[in-house]
C-alpha cells in the first residue's frame, strides 16, 4: 500500500491529547478536520486500549461545526438519525447514507464538469451569477470535500446584482436545471 493511501494515524494518550505519528507533534480537532478536508483518511486509536476512536472523534468534529452555526444537516435529518437508532431500520441507515453521499459527490462532479465546458447556456442573462451561487452552494454542502480546502463562504460578488428580480432568477434556475437534466440523458 502506498504511503498516501495509508490513513494518517493519530494516537490518543491517557491525557486525551492527540498525537500525529507522521509529524511527531500534538494536534487538535481542528487540525484533524483540516487533514480530512485536504482529502486525507484519518484513524484515531487509543494508545492504552488500542480501541479505534475515529467515529467518536469525527462525530465530535461534526457536532462542533454544527454548534458554531455551520449547519449542514437539517433538523429533520438529525431527528431521523436519532430515530433510526431505536428502530430496526438502523441497520440499513449507514449503507443508505454512504450510498446517498457517494451519489451526491458523483453528481456534483458531473455538474461542475458540465458547467466548466463551453455550452450554449453560458449565453443566458445572469448565467454567471447563477453559476457562482451554485458553486458556493455546493461548497457549503460538502464543506470542501474533494476540493482540498475549507469553504470561505460566498463573497459579495456571488450575491444577485441590484435590480435582479428573484422570480426571474428562479425561472432561469428552473430552465438551467431542465437543460442539465436533458444533458444527463
Amino acid at each position: 500500500m502506498a504511503e498516501s493511501e495509508k490513513p494518517l494515524l493519530i494516537k490518543r494518550y491517557a491525557s486525551r491529547r492527540l498525537y500525529n505519528t507522521e509529524t511527531s507533534d500534538y494536534v487538535t480537532l481542528e487540525d484533524i478536520s483540516g487533514f480530512i478536508r485536504d482529502g486525507r483518511e484519518v484513524q484515531i486509536i487509543d494508545l492504552k486500549s488500542g480501541d479505534d476512536l475515529t467515529r467518536q472523534y469525527l462525530l465530535q468534529i461534526v457536532a462542533e461545526h454544527e454548534s458554531k452555526g455551520e449547519s449542514v444537516l437539517p433538523i429533520n435529518v438529525l431527528t431521523d438519525l436519532v430515530r433510526s437508532y431505536t428502530t430496526q431500520a438502523g441497520t440499513m441507515v449507514p449503507q443508505f447514507l454512504a450510498a446517498s453521499f457517494d451519489a451526491f459527490q458523483k453528481s456534483q462532479s458531473k455538474w461542475v464538469e458540465n458547467m466548466n465546458t463551453i455550452n450554449p447556456m453560458a449565453k443566458m442573462p445572469g448565467f454567471e451569477a447563477m453559476q457562482a451561487q451554485q458553486e458556493a452552494f455546493l461548497k457549503a454542502m460538502t464543506a470542501g470535500v474533494g476540493v482540498g480546502g475549507a469553504w470561505s463562504g460566498p463573497s459579495e460578488d456571488d450575491s444577485p446584482k441590484e435590480g435582479e428580480d428573484l422570480d426571474a432568477i428562479k425561472k432561469q434556475l428552473a430552465e438551467l436545471q431542465s437543460k442539465l437534466s436533458k444533458l444527463d440523458k
